[in-house]
């Protein structure tokens, strides 16, 4: 798994030349609801094992919680599933409400 900053993660989504990963959102629904990148896909944390075959293992995945550590827990555990282009945004939303978007509602 490959730990993206902020900053990295806006340049790749950014380039019209680079297909875009998922971002997917792990954490619970009321987070979801304060603030998300736009385009993410929300899957709970706890309904990631009920669902990942759902998501599809060959494309880019950007995991995604609200300082890094459960998005971390996710990847690993997806990476275990056979998914292979895992990659954890470091400080998650925290990181980028502060790096990229200011304007996002931080809690």
């Amino acid at each position: 798994m490959q730990q993206l900053r902020a900053s990295q993660l806006a340049a790749w989504l950014a380039d019209p030349d680079l297909p875009k990963p998922l971002l997917l959102d792990v954490r619970e629904q009321w987070e979801y609801e304060l603030c998300h990148l736009d385009g993410a896909q929300h899957m709970p944390m706890h309904l990631v094992p009920l669902h990942c075959q759902e998501l599809d293992a060959a494309r880019d995945i950007v995991v995604i919680c609200h300082h890094g550590a459960r998005s971390m827990q996710v990847g690993m555990f997806l990476e275990r599933q056979g998914f292979g282009a895992i990659h954890n945004l470091a400080g998650g939303v925290n990181a980028w409400a502060i790096d990229v978007d200011p304007a996002m509602r931080r809690y």
